[in-house]
C-alpha cells in the first residue's frame, strides 16, 4: 500500500516537470519577432508635373522638354542624394526678351542656357545666407561663366548672373529633394552673351528746388509793391506836384509880357 502511493505521487511529479518543459519548449519555439520595416524614402518628384500646375512656367517646361534637359533634372532629383535647386522663369520674363534674344542661339546654347537655371543640390531659403558669403555658386552647366552670385538682402534672395539682375519672388516648392523658386527674369550667361553686359538704369533726377517767383503784375503783391516803390521814388509825380509846375508856368507868361509892355512904352 505504501509503495502504491509513493509510485502516484512520483507519477504526478514525472507529469508536472514534462509539461513544465514542454510549455518552455513551446515558447522557445514559437514565431520570431519581426523586423522594424524601413523607413519609406522621398516621394518621388515629378518635375513635369509640378512646373505644369505650379504657376506660369509653361515656355520655360517647352526649353526643358525640347533640349531633353527635364531628364537631367529628374534624374538628379531623384536618383541622387544631393536633389536640385531650380530657378524658373514666368512666361512674361520670356515674352519681355527682346535683346538679346534666344531665337538664335545653337541647340547646344539653349540647353546650356536651361541647366544654368538649376543647382546640383537642394538650399532651402535659409542656405542662401551662407551661399552670399560663397559667391559666386556654379550651376549645372558648369565653368566659371555659368556662375551665379547670390546676395541675402533681410530675406530677400537677390541673383545676378552679370547679364541678368533679378530676386526670388516667390517659392514654389521647398522640400527635400526639389526645390523650385520663381524668378522675375531669364537668367543669361556670360558664357554665351559675352562680357557686353547692359547699362544699369540711370538714377531718377533729383527734384529742382523751389524758387521763389516774382509775382505777376495783374497780382495783388506785385500792384502793392509797385505802389511802394512808386511812393518811393524821387522821380514820381503828384497831384500836388503837378499844380505847382502850372503855378510857375502861369507866373513865367505874366513876368514876360509885363516886360514887354515896358518895352514897348520905352
Amino acid at each position: 500500500m505504501s509503495y502504491s502511493i509513493v509510485f502516484i505521487v512520483c507519477s504526478l511529479l514525472l507529469v508536472l516537470q514534462l509539461s513544465t518543459v514542454a510549455g518552455k519548449g513551446k515558447a522557445i519555439i514559437g514565431s520570431p519577432s519581426l523586423a522594424p520595416a524601413p523607413a519609406p524614402g522621398p516621394e518621388y518628384t515629378n518635375l513635369t508635373d509640378l512646373l505644369s500646375v505650379a504657376g506660369p512656367f509653361h515656355t520655360f517646361l517647352n526649353y526643358l522638354e525640347s533640349t531633353k534637359v527635364i531628364d537631367t533634372f529628374q534624374s538628379q532629383a531623384n536618383d541622387t542624394e544631393e536633389g536640385i535647386t531650380l530657378f524658373v522663369p514666368k512666361d512674361s520674363a520670356f515674352a519681355s526678351l527682346k535683346k538679346p534674344s534666344l531665337s538664335n542661339l545653337t541647340s547646344d546654347q539653349l540647353k546650356s542656357l536651361c541647366l544654368f537655371h538649376a543647382l546640383p543640390h537642394y538650399y532651402s531659403l535659409a542656405d542662401f545666407k551662407n551661399l552670399s558669403d560663397m559667391s559666386p555658386i556654379n550651376t549645372f552647366a558648369g565653368g566659371n561663366l555659368y556662375s551665379l552670385n547670390f546676395t541675402d538682402d533681410s530675406g530677400t534672395v537677390h541673383l545676378n548672373s552679370g547679364w541678368s539682375r533679378t530676386k526670388v519672388s516667390s517659392a514654389v516648392r521647398a522640400t527635400f529633394p526639389v526645390a523650385v523658386y520663381q524668378v522675375d527674369k531669364v537668367l543669361l550667361p556670360e558664357a554665351i552673351f559675352g562680357t557686353d553686359l547692359p547699362p544699369m538704369p540711370a538714377p531718377a533726377p533729383a527734384p529742382a528746388p523751389e524758387t521763389d517767383i516774382a509775382p505777376t503784375a495783374d497780382s495783388p503783391a506785385a500792384d502793392q509793391t509797385g505802389k511802394a516803390r512808386a511812393a518811393a521814388s524821387p522821380d514820381s509825380s503828384s497831384p500836388s506836384a503837378s499844380h505847382r509846375m502850372m503855378s510857375w508856368g502861369i507866373l513865367n507868361h505874366l513876368v514876360l509880357a509885363i516886360a514887354g509892355g515896358f518895352l514897348m512904352l520905352l
